[in-house]
């Protein structure tokens, strides 16, 4: 394996390609201390040894300060350690150390978002949005079905009426009509909204 550039990230670390392909980022102490230089022959065994008592140290310190600034998916934060420039399979091994504290879980994620919002938002919204942050549809729908029942998409629906101020009680049907389109498109299901609706009024 051949150093075949060493591009500067900042004024301190910089960023080693071997063989063409980005390898690792180190300090320029690092650099210094590993003998890594342009052109210069890397042994495996030196290779290693930087990514396991360098970089893997490095990457757990970061997973756990980004745990610790926000709840984060698994999905989510081996995208920004892998945007941090740690090679895969360090970031492999530092997602695997904080899962294994329990740090980062992706089912307890998914229940704490549905917690927050499933007065707000539909079954759909949540699972759309779960999705989007990297669970698993699997992982998604089991939380859903855990924290999402019928009560709680009632509470939702009453939430977004308040919000809308529509009033059941003054709305003629055009406007129901209108309001039923809308919890419709937000994911509700139309024996849902009509049991919502027949609490405050009924659509007929």
């Amino acid at each position: 394996m051949t150093v075949t550039k060493i591009e500067p990230v900042t004024r301190k670390r910089f960023r080693v390609f071997v063989d063409g392909q980005s390898a690792f980022t180190l300090y320029k102490g690092e650099l210094e201390r590993y003998h890594i230089e342009v052109d210069a022959e890397l042994d495996e065994e030196v290779r290693q040894e930087i990514l396991q008592k360098v970089i893997l140290k490095r990457a757990k310190a970061r997973a756990l300060h980004l745990l610790n600034d926000m709840g984060r998916t698994e999905a989510q934060l081996r995208t920004k350690l892998l945007q941090g420039g740690y090679p895969a399979e360090i970031t492999e091994e530092a997602v695997a150390y904080v899962k294994s504290f329990g740090y980062v879980d992706d089912s307890e994620y998914a229940r704490s978002f549905i917690e927050g919002r499933k007065n707000k938002k539909s079954q759909r919204e949540l699972y759309a949005a779960l999705c989007r942050k990297g669970i698993s549809g699997e992982e998604a729908k089991q939380a859903l079905d855990e924290y999402y029942g019928r009560e709680d998409s009632k509470s939702a629906m009453e939430a977004l009426l308040r919000k809308k101020k529509f009033e059941p009680d003054t709305a003629d049907y055009i406007q129901k009509q209108k309001m039923a389109g809308y919890l419709m498109r937000k994911g509700f299901g139309y024996d849902e909204i009509r049991r919502v609706m027949e609490i405050h009024d009924t659509y007929s």
